[in-house]
């Protein structure tokens, strides 16, 4: 509690703290800080910019993706059903059948 209430005052003292500002460590750990925070700001911007891109990209693809997908689909009912094998005369049941 004394040590707390003594570094507030030290803290609150414009001499101090302008001593302290000018010293070595602490326009280090300043220069270190802005550095850091910079270079996060352009990693994000850049990862911001990347997925940006993936996500238009993927939109486009997407499209044709599913446009071949149908057309394989279409393909292969179409090849099924001509290769299946036919029911012999006679044998179909239902409405359309013959007694």
């Amino acid at each position: 509690m004394i040590l707390r209430r003594l570094l507030a005052a030290l803290l609150h003292s414009p001499q101090l703290v302008e001593r302290l500002a000018e010293s070595r460590p602490i326009r280090r750990a300043a220069q270190l800080t802005a550095f850091v925070l910079l270079q996060a700001q352009l990693h994000g911007q850049d990862a911001a910019r990347r997925l940006r891109a993936l996500a238009a990209g993927a939109a486009g693809s997407l499209g044709c993706r599913a446009a071949r997908f149908r057309d394989t689909f279409i393909q292969e009912l179409r090849r099924s059903l001509r290769e299946r094998p036919r029911p012999p005369p006679g044998s179909q049941k239902g409405p359309g059948a013959n007694p």
